[in-house]
């Protein structure tokens, strides 16, 4: 059964009229928030995301489907997706901050390093675009494959279907056999 404040909400989203995140914040902020929380503990990170996932909450408004599932169960996904988004980054994150007392950038040889995989920005070029941008997203500006899909707006089995695919014909570049 379906609230009258729940139908107001969802066609208001379907119009795409601002009034509908006001509803949504007022009837489902708190909630959300405790879903948050129960994934990441610092307030501050916690109403960084809870804010995050109202954007894409508004973004991806129109593709809200009342027969696929119940409103909270779709704000409730997104809030829980971004959460753990927001944990994954932090963690890349973390781990990809340099040490420089165990740097070893002064000590590769020539000996160390592939001379056939040097140019690959410029292999890069020569397969499809849509496999090029997939693989620039992820491997030279960092992104994760949710990162990606939000980023460049194609869904996530997409993106992982280009990177496969993309990978594979750099994979003939660089093994002709």
């Amino acid at each position: 059964m379906i609230s009258a404040i729940e139908k107001e909400i969802v066609t208001l989203l379907k119009i795409g009229d601002k009034r509908a995140i006001t509803l949504l914040y007022n009837n489902y902020a708190d909630a959300l928030y405790g879903v948050i929380k129960k994934i990441i503990s610092d307030d501050e990170i916690a109403q960084d995301v809870l804010q995050e996932s109202f954007v894409k909450i508004w973004r991806y408004a129109k593709k809200y489907d009342a027969s696929k599932a119940k409103l909270f169960t779709w704000l409730y996904r997104i809030a829980y997706n971004t959460a753990i988004d927001k944990v994954r980054s932090l963690k890349n994150k973390t781990e990809k901050e340099v040490q420089i007392e165990v740097s070893s950038v002064y000590k590769i040889t020539s000996n160390t390093l592939n001379q056939d995989v040097l140019d690959i920005k410029k292999h890069l070029k020569t397969i499809d675009e849509k496999y090029q941008i997939v693989i620039n997203a992820l491997f030279f500006e960092g992104m994760t494959q949710q990162e990606a899909s939000d980023e460049l707006d194609i869904p996530l089995g997409t993106i992982k279907s280009r990177l496969k695919i993309g990978l594979r014909e750099l994979k003939k570049i660089y093994d002709p056999q």
